[in-house]
């Protein structure tokens, strides 16, 4: 059985960096009958100054069949530990998630071609155009480094769709190697799926991702300010990242009209973002790019509809009567279709949310993903 050694900032029991941690435990959770998989990370949360509880640091250990992990804390996270780890003879493949992390991402793959191990680097999103709109004048000086040092010279990315496997090329280089497999979703119950009650004249939106300008927030906020009629009540989870940037949304927040009610509810854990999900009636998530946007499926597989930008995965919505995938730029649409939910009767709603959920049954079912990844 091969093994292959996985670089991750941050992973399970952590939840607060989003997407990259399900993404990266799912792979491995589907694929740990084919591969033994020893994962390397952190011993605390993004953005915690605390350890997880009940860990034991600095010590490979058994994290699940066939998987092993070692969480580092902070005065291990050293150029001699990283050396140390990917020296080891016993691993035939080592897989590398993001880019821009020097313990976790560069290091591993400067170290890996030393070492002449084949290396797989999960781009996840940060090469892709939206991933810019943050210290792009810092990730352009870097990969221009990178590229002139043959930094990635012979490594295989994994990209998760063709507009990301286009990204990798144009970035990095049109000769480099880019195999496409979608991230693998988690898993659909029938005992996610929630009815809820739905009268015209009210509306509860959600949201769970980072509160950050990757994320548009701010912009989904700005959404509401234009809604004269029916009372809306949007819920946002998820981590602060930039503060001054979640000063802004709450200036916005400060100057809504009396019936739009928004509040902070904190950051999701993993374990209730379904359940969460269950007592709204839709997802509002305008994102200005995903990789694949865990938190979109995650709705569907509650039978909660989705409003969101045209900048993910999920596309034609509305044709597939699953929600709404709206341009960035078409605001009166926002307008249009959030009025629209507003006034939408249980009826209506029933058949959307139904239209949802056995949208992200059928996804899972009719898809070879496993197979893709392998």
């Amino acid at each position: 059985m091969k093994k292959i050694l996985v670089f991750i900032d941050w992973f399970l029991p952590g939840y607060k960096a989003g997407g990259p941690i399900t993404s990266v435990s799912n792979l491995v959770e589907s694929l740990s009958d084919f591969f033994e998989f020893y994962i390397v990370t952190s011993d605390r949360d993004y953005l915690e100054e605390k350890p997880y509880e009940k860990i034991i640091a600095n010590k490979w250990q058994f994290f699940d069949k066939n998987i092993k992990i070692i969480y580092l804390s902070p005065e291990k996270i050293t150029v001699k530990t990283i050396k140390e780890i990917v020296s080891d003879s016993k691993f035939d493949y080592i897989y590398i998630n993001g880019i821009y992390s020097l313990y976790f991402s560069i290091l591993p793959v400067y170290f890996a071609k030393k070492n002449n191990k084949k290396t797989i680097i999960a781009a996840r999103g940060m090469l892709s155009k939206h991933s810019f709109s943050r210290k792009s004048k810092k990730k352009h000086l870097f990969l221009t480094i990178a590229k002139k040092i043959g930094l990635y010279k012979n490594v295989i990315f994994h990209a998760t769709n063709l507009q990301e496997k286009q990204s990798i090329k144009s970035i990095i280089n049109f000769k480099s190697t880019v195999r496409i497999a979608p991230n693998l979703p988690s898993k659909v119950n029938e005992q996610d799926f929630v009815e809820r009650s739905k009268q015209a004249n009210e509306l509860k939106l959600v949201s769970i991702a980072r509160i950050s300008t990757e994320k548009n927030t701010k912009f989904a906020i700005e959404q509401l300010k234009n809604i004269a009629k029916g009372r809306v009540v949007f819920d946002i989870y998820g981590s602060i990242y930039d503060k001054s940037y979640w000063h802004e949304c709450k200036q916005i927040i400060s100057k809504l009209p009396i019936n739009i009610e928004v509040n902070y509810k904190g950051v999701a854990h993993k374990n209730q973002v379904k359940n969460i999900f269950g007592k709204y009636h839709f997802a509002f998530m305008p994102s200005k790019g995903e990789n694949f946007g865990h938190s979109i499926f995650e709705a569907f597989s509650t039978g909660t509809p989705v409003i969101t930008s045209k900048n993910t995965p999920w596309q034609n919505l509305d044709n597939k009567k699953v929600g709404w995938d709206i341009d960035l730029n078409g605001k009166q649409r926002f307008l249009q279709v959030i009025n629209y939910c507003i006034n939408m009767t249980q009826q209506e709603y029933n058949n959307l949310s139904k239209n949802a959920f056995k949208f992200a049954q059928n996804f899972i079912e009719n898809s070879d993903l496993i197979e893709k990844s392998k």
